[in-house]
């Protein structure tokens, strides 16, 4: 497969970009070798500048839930850029959006529009710390929230560890109040809480984790952060920016039946444009200026491109229900990487949960992020670059979820499975 063009291409955004990416995600750093330029997408394809097609599972991380250029998508902002593309004024749509957000989460009774998954939980954060009047945010090793400065700590060990930044720039006085616990640890979270209960503001966690790969919590695990932060007056945050509308419509807290404080959003609610949320109760959300005290703000929240797109995802996925549909493939997938492994006999584990998922080059469950630091990377860029030359598009990364959309079909699904049983043959 030809990608002299992309090289040519990459070889000048290294001169013009900081490792020629505009985000690290894209920098293949974790396989070896140098990223794909893309030219466009259709469906569940991708198209590169040499005109190689990629059966697609990345979905620009995520959020093309339906496919690349849905034409109601893509009608939508065509119809809102002949409006105009920003008016740093209130609009109609920014209520329409917010109220199909709210009618599906079941924790959000107001919200704020914000223009990325960073934002939401950035300010998430601040309303916490605001609302309770404490300074310690809880997080879990391996869970990923944005490139927030108080939030880029190193993974601690199960005993609970004041955050140390892993990322130059990022000041040990931002993170002190930073308290980074193991994933599925419930007796970690109770010793933080018998530790720090009258310091600790809130809690946040991917309810399903999609940044150290499909990572599963326990029902125990999610009971007691619930019953926790419930009995010390701490607020519990749901970083849904990954998984919500994503493994259902509303969310993975209408799947595990717990009902955060607050919730972050981004991805699919923007429908491939830059967007975010953060809502919660509205007792909570009052606090926000210009209702209160909390300040947050942004010159775009709301952009009527933005909205415009995820308006016309959000109803399409509310009117035609691909959910099921979704559930059939990604099983059909999951099982066929599992049958692939086995039949080349590498050690693995595969973990779904809707339309995400992951297969890990490890025999263990991966269930924290210790256990899914064992995996073997060096394997799984061999595997990466196996599929990509034979034209399926995955994660660059063992520690990112692969995405199914309404898109793909059955043939899709089988293509991939044959050329992942070429490539795990080879690796």
């Amino acid at each position: 497969m030809g990608r002299e063009k992309s090289h040519e291409i990459f070889a000048r955004s290294q001169q013009l970009m900081p490792g020629g990416v505009n985000s690290p995600a894209r920098a293949f750093g974790a396989v070896g070798g140098e990223p794909v330029v893309m030219q466009r997408g259709e469906g569940a394809y991708l198209f590169d500048v040499d005109g190689n097609r990629y059966i697609d599972y990345i979905g620009s991380w995520g959020p093309m839930i339906l496919g690349h250029t849905h034409p109601k998508v893509t009608h939508a902002i065509e119809s809102a850029v002949k409006r105009g593309t920003s008016f740093g004024a209130p609009t109609e749509a920014e209520n329409t959006l917010a109220e199909l957000i709210i009618n599906a989460v079941p924790s959000i009774e107001k919200l704020r529009l914000v223009n990325s998954g960073t934002e939401a939980t950035m300010s998430a954060i601040r309303l916490a710390r605001g609302y309770t009047g404490r300074d310690v945010i809880v997080k879990f090793a391996g869970n990923y929230h944005g490139h927030v400065d108080s939030l880029l700590v190193a993974a601690g060990s199960a005993a609970a560890t004041l955050g140390v930044p892993n990322s130059p720039g990022v000041t040990a006085g931002t993170t002190k109040d930073t308290l980074v616990l193991a994933y599925n640890d419930v007796t970690g979270v109770e010793t933080a809480f018998e530790n720090y209960g009258a310091q600790i503001a809130g809690v946040i966690l991917e309810p399903i984790v999609g940044n150290m790969g499909t990572v599963i919590p326990s029902p125990e695990f999610l009971t007691s952060l619930r019953k926790l932060t419930s009995q010390h007056n701490a607020l519990l945050i749901f970083d849904e920016v990954m998984t919500g509308f994503r493994v259902a419509f509303g969310g993975a807290q209408s799947l595990n039946g717990i009902t955060p404080d607050l919730t972050t959003l981004g991805k699919i609610v923007g429908g491939g444009m830059p967007i975010g949320a953060y809502g919660g109760k509205a007792e909570i959300m009052n606090h926000v200026m210009p209702a209160g005290q909390v300040f947050q703000a942004g010159t775009l929240s709301g952009n009527p491109i933005a909205t415009a797109a995820g308006i016309a995802t959000l109803q399409t996925l509310r009117d035609e229900n691909p959910y099921p549909r979704l559930e059939q493939l990604s099983a059909r997938l999951a099982e066929g990487l599992g049958d692939a492994a086995n039949s080349a006999g590498v050690p693995h584990t595969v973990t779904r949960v809707g339309s995400m998922l992951t297969l890990f080059f490890n025999e263990s469950p991966v269930d924290n992020w210790q256990v899914a630091a064992k995996c073997d990377t060096a394997r799984f860029g061999k595997y990466f670059w196996g599929l990509m030359d034979r034209g399926v598009y995955m994660p660059c990364s063992q520690y990112e979820a692969l995405f199914v959309s309404a898109a793909h079909t059955e043939a899709d699904i089988d293509e991939t499975i044959d050329a992942a049983k070429a490539a795990l043959a080879i690796s």
